[in-house]
């Protein structure tokens, strides 16, 4: 068409829209969304248990099996590339990725084409992960499809649940190595390797500034390829406004560009692998000295919102992925979430300050000031602690009938406020980012005040006695000021 256009006499058509049109095609292929399908690894393990010993299938395995045939149907229609991409979230050995491909062949009809992908979510999974991408190679359906595309693979890193478990700071090394080491396998075995970044908008989710976080992956891992979940209040946030959507498109193009054109330098990370071994290891201590106190699971339950959150229509997915109440089970989204409508935004600094305070200041100064990735993770922490009210979150934490954890809780608070600003040099928090400043203390007015009435609808909620109109009216407060929190603390998607 491009050549009839310019031999016919109209060059400004053939090379204007038309060329736009090719560029696009060329970028983006003839689809405009592909579809990704992502589940359990233990919904596989069970489904296929139960077709190998000939029971009928559950509820979940029917619908496993349904989801493949209906991808298989897509496919038929639409061709391959509108739906190839599987996701096995808790990947723990490369039996999970296996699992798919034989559920694939089971159910019925011609198999889909797939790209099974594993999601690596806690510490000990992300530091197995490039074994389990090294055992992956040697599946017959990944090494056909390593032919077909040009030995191309992509493994998933979970953010949320990382941190959930051992806290932001273990967290954010852990998944620091396992990029470190997947880069390195990636290029011994000539594999064209895309990181898939599962990240959520709050700061205890892998969270903040986008760009910043592009630059501070580890070298090499972002090789012009950088994929990243967008969600929630993100996508308004980010997309809402075409002008916003513009310049966040181009500040993570222009991040993804020099963190892959940078030139060979020393890497910061192995020049620090000690004082993060020591930070780590007593920021680790600090969490799982909290999370795993006696009775914390029913105390978080009373101090938080976060069972009336689990009740109310305002989330993608159930709050527990079983009917149990232990905090395992509970999901890094309500986790986060409730403890910012707590104002307390625990999950992106505690154990900080215990792991800051356990090295020299003068060798954390150094990793703030050379090492991209220390100094984005502080300077997010300056962020979730700026946006935390020590006044309001007492009064929540005083719901909870233990002043030995509500004491902890505040004591690290002002332990890693204190370090946090020691390392950085600030007087206070977020001396070097006027504008957010500003912002935070524009809207802290507002959202006291919708705080305060959080809690008086949390008190109806859970009073004895109180009348179906009266729990009505409670609920729609609540809900009311849920959004309004949210809304205006920001990052807690």
């Amino acid at each position: 068409m491009q050549v009839s256009l310019a031999g016919g006499g109209a060059p400004r058509q053939a090379y204007g829209e038309l060329q736009h049109l090719i560029w696009q095609a060329e970028t983006f292929g003839l689809h405009l969304a592909e579809l990704e399908v992502r589940q359990h690894s233990a919904v596989h393990a069970r489904a296929l248990d139960e077709l190998r010993a000939g029971q009928a299938p559950s509820a979940s395995t029917r619908d496993v099996l349904s989801t493949l045939r209906t991808i298989a149907a897509l496919q038929a229609r639409f061709g391959s590339e509108v739906c190839r991409r599987y996701i096995v979230s808790f990947t723990r050995g490369v039996d999970d990725i296996a699992a798919v491909y034989e559920l694939a062949e089971q159910a019925g009809g011609k198999p889909p084409v797939l790209d099974v992908i594993p999601l690596f979510e806690t510490v000990e999974d992300l530091r197995a992960a490039a074994s389990v991408m090294e055992d992956m190679l040697g599946l017959a359906p990944v090494r056909r499809r390593l032919d077909k595309t040009g030995r191309s693979l992509e493994v998933m890193l979970g953010y949320s649940d990382s941190t959930k478990e051992v806290g932001p700071l273990p967290a954010t090394l852990a998944l620091y190595d396992a990029q470190t080491e997947l880069t390195a396998w990636a290029v011994r075995r000539g594999i064209r390797l895309t990181m898939f970044h599962g990240r959520g908008g709050a700061l205890g989710r892998g969270g903040g500034p986008a760009n910043r976080a592009v630059r501070a992956q580890a070298p090499g891992s972002v090789a012009f390829r950088f994929k990243v979940t967008e969600q929630g209040e993100v996508i308004f946030a980010r997309y809402g406004n075409a002008a916003i959507a513009r310049r966040h498109l181009e500040q993570v193009a222009s991040a993804v560009l020099e963190a892959s054109t940078a030139p060979t330098r020393s890497e910061p990370g192995a020049r620090f692998a000690g004082l993060a071994q020591e930070i780590g290891s007593a920021a680790l201590a600090a969490y799982r000295a909290l999370v795993e106190t006696d009775g914390f699971a029913e105390w978080f339950a009373r101090v938080s919102p976060v069972e009336e959150l689990s009740r109310m229509r305002i989330a993608s997915r159930p709050a527990r992925r079983t009917k149990g109440n232990a905090l395992d089970d509970l999901r890094a989204i309500p986790w986060v979430f409730a403890w910012s409508q707590m104002r307390l935004n625990l999950p992106g600094w505690y154990g900080l300050g215990s792991g800051l305070d356990a090295a020299r200041l003068e060798d954390l100064r150094r990793a703030y000031a050379s090492w991209p990735l220390f100094n984005v993770m502080l300077d997010n922490a300056e962020m979730s602690l700026a946006k935390t009210d020590r006044r309001i979150a007492a009064r929540y934490l005083a719901l909870g009938d233990r002043p030995d954890l509500a004491a902890r809780v505040l004591a690290e608070y002002d332990l890693t406020k204190k370090n946090v600003l020691a390392v950085t040099g600030h007087t206070r928090l977020l001396e070097k980012h006027r504008v957010l400043s500003w912002a935070v203390e524009l809207r802290n007015p507002y959202v006291d005040a919708l705080s305060h009435l959080q809690l008086r609808a949390l008190r109806a909620l859970r009073a004895k006695g109180t009348s179906t109109q009266e729990r009505a009216h409670a609920e729609r407060l609540f809900l009311l000021t849920v959004n309004g929190v949210a809304a205006g603390l920001q990052n807690t998607g």
